[in-house]
C-alpha cells in the first residue's frame, strides 16, 4: 500500500493518554532541574598567552596558560579570537567558559603524542587509560564551551579514521578486561594502540553547557558526557561523516536537555548509553532524565538512538518536536540491545516527530543488535510511548524483534501517519 495509517484502538489511546500524562509531570519536574552555568564576566583571550592565529604554530600551552589565569582569577570566559588556532587536547578546569568566537576555527593536531598522557575515559562503554579527549574535563564543575566558532578534529581517511581498520584487536582486548574485572588502572591504551579519541567528554562533572559551536571532523564520537549531572547541549552543529561519528552520546548521565540542534553524522545522531556488560554493571549508573527536542537529524544510523551500550539502564527520555530527514538516515527512533548488553529501558517518550524519508524503520526495537540472543543478561525494554509521528517514507514502519522468552512490552503507538512503508511492519514476540 501507497499509504498506511497507525490509528489504536480506543482502548489503547486512553491508555497511550494515561502514560503521556503521567510523563510530561515528570517532564516538568526534569526541566526545573536543568540549569546551565554562568560565569564572572572576565575574558582571557588565548593570544594574550601566546597563541598565533594562522593554525601553524602549536597554541596547545597557551590555551592552558590561558585556563590557569582564568581558574586563579576565579573564573571566567577564555577566548579563541577570530583566526585558526592549532591545539592538543585542552583540558577544561571548574568555572572555566571556552568560548570559541565567530570567525574562529579551534583546531586539533593529528598527532596522536598531542593526547597524551591517557586519562580515564570510557571507551565504547568500558572504562580504560587511554588518549585524552580533545577537550576533556574530569570531576569539574561549571563548566562551558560556547561561541559559534568551528571546532576542527582534522580527522580524515588518513588520521584517525584509519584507526578503525586497526584496533579490533584493541577493541577486544578491552572489551575482555571489562568482563574479566581487571582493575581501571591496568587497562591502559594509548601510545601504540588504536582506540581513538572522542571529541568532547566532561567525565563526572556537573553543571555543563555546550552551545552554539560547528564541531566538524571528528575521530570518533563527538559530544559525550560521561556520568554528569545537569548538562545542556543547544544549538550546535554537528557535521562529520567518519566511522563511528556518533553526534551526541549522553553516557550515564543524570539531567540532560539537547535542543535546537542539528546533526549529519556518519552514525548515530543521538545515542544514550549507560554502560557495556560487566564493566556497565559494575559501574551501576542509567541515563536518567533526558530531554531532547526542536533538533534536525539528516544523515546517520539513527535519528535517536537508545543503546547499544545499556546495560546501567536507560530511563525517563522525552524527544519531541524533532525533524528526522535523509537518504542516508536508517531509522528515526532505534533502541538497540541484547542479552549480553541487558540492563533495563523504561519510559521513552517519543512524540510530534516528522519524519520526512528514512531508509530502514521509522521505530525500531532490536533485541538481536551484535551477539544477539543466548547471553544470561536479557534486556528488558517497557512503557514506550511514540505519539502523533508523520513519515513519507521508509522500508518498514515498526521493526520489533523480541525473543520469544522476553518479549518486547509497553509499546503504545497513538495517531500516527507512515505511508510509503515499503514492506509494511515486521514484528515477532511482541507482548
Amino acid at each position: 500500500m501507497n499509504r498506511r495509517e497507525f490509528l489504536t484502538a480506543t482502548a489503547a489511546l486512553t491508555a497511550g493518554s494515561k502514560v503521556l500524562s503521567a510523563m510530561l509531570s515528570a517532564r516538568e519536574s526534569i526541566l526545573s532541574r536543568i540549569k546551565p552555568p554562568t560565569f564572572p564576566k572576565r575574558d582571557f583571550d588565548i593570544t594574550k598567552y601566546g597563541a598565533v592565529n594562522g593554525g601553524e604554530k602549536d597554541c596547545t600551552g597557551a590555551i592552558r596558560d590561558a585556563i590557569a589565569a582564568c581558574t586563579a582569577a576565579g573564573g571566567g570566559r577564555v577566548v579563541v579570537p577570530a583566526g585558526v588556532f592549532l591545539t592538543g587536547a585542552v583540558h577544561l578546569e571548574s568555572n572555566v567558559e571556552l568560548h570559541v568566537a565567530e570567525g574562529a576555527t579551534l583546531r586539533f593536531s593529528r598527532d596522536p603524542k598531542q593526547y597524551l598522557p591517557v586519562v580515564l575515559t570510557r571507551w565504547e562503554g568500558t572504562e580504560c587509560m587511554n588518549y585524552s579527549p580533545f577537550i576533556y574535563a574530569f570531576e569539574k564543575a561549571n563548566i562551558a564551551i560556547t561561541g559559534t566558532g568551528t571546532l576542527d578534529g582534522q580527522a580524515d581517511a588518513a588520521h584517525w579514521w584509519d584507526f578503525r581498520s586497526k584496533h579490533d584487536n584493541d577493541r577486544k582486548a578491552l572489551m575482555s578486561m571489562g568482563d574479566k574485572g581487571v582493575p581501571v588502572k591496568d587497562r591502559v591504551f594509548g601510545d601504540g594502540h588504536y582506540l581513538r579519541p572522542y571529541f568532547v567528554q566532561p567525565y563526572r562533572c556537573a553543571n555543563i553547557l555546550i552551545e552554539g559551536v560547528k564541531v566538524i571532523n571528528s575521530p570518533m564520537w563527538e559530544l559525550n558526557p560521561v556520568l554528569c549531572r545537569n548538562v545542556t547541549v543547544r544549538n550546535v552543529h554537528i557535521d562529520t561523516h567518519g566511522p563511528n561519528n556518533d553526534g551526541c552520546d549522553p553516557d550515564s548521565c543524570t539531567d540532560m536537555l539537547i535542543e535546537k540542534c542539528t546533526f549529519s553524522t556518519g552514525d548515530d545522531c543521538i545515542a544514550i548509553k549507560s554502560g557495556r556488560n560487566a564493566d556497565g554493571r559494575r559501574v551501576n549508573a542509567p541515563t536518567s532524565n533526558l530531554l531532547i527536542r526542536d533538533c534536525d537529524m539528516q544523515d546517520g544510523h539513527g535519528g535517536v538512538s537508545i543503546g547499544s551500550e545499556a546495560s546501567g539502564g536507560i530511563n525517563n527520555v522525552f524527544v519531541e518536536n524533532c525533524r528526522m530527514s535523509s537518504p542516508h538516515l536508517q531509522r528515526a527512533l532505534r533502541i538497540k540491545t541484547n542479552s549480553y548488553r541487558g540492563g533495563t529501558i523504561e519510559n521513552i517518550t517519543f512524540r510530534d516527530v516528522q519524519v520526512g524519508e528514512v531508509a530502514e524503520a521509522v521505530i525500531e526495537i532490536d533485541f538481536f543488535y551484535e551477539e544477539g540472543e543466548g547471553g544470561p543478561f536479557k534486556p528488558i525494554v517497557r512503557n514506550v510511548l511514540v505519539s502523533d509521528v508523520t513519515s513519507k517514507k521508509s522500508k518498514y514502519g515498526l521493526y520489533l524483534h523480541g525473543y520469544k522468552d522476553d518479549p518486547i512490552r509497553g509499546l503504545t503507538v497513538t495517531n500516527c501517519h507512515f505511508e510509503n512503508a515499503a514492506n509494511g511492519d515486521f514484528k515477532e514476540n511482541v507482548a
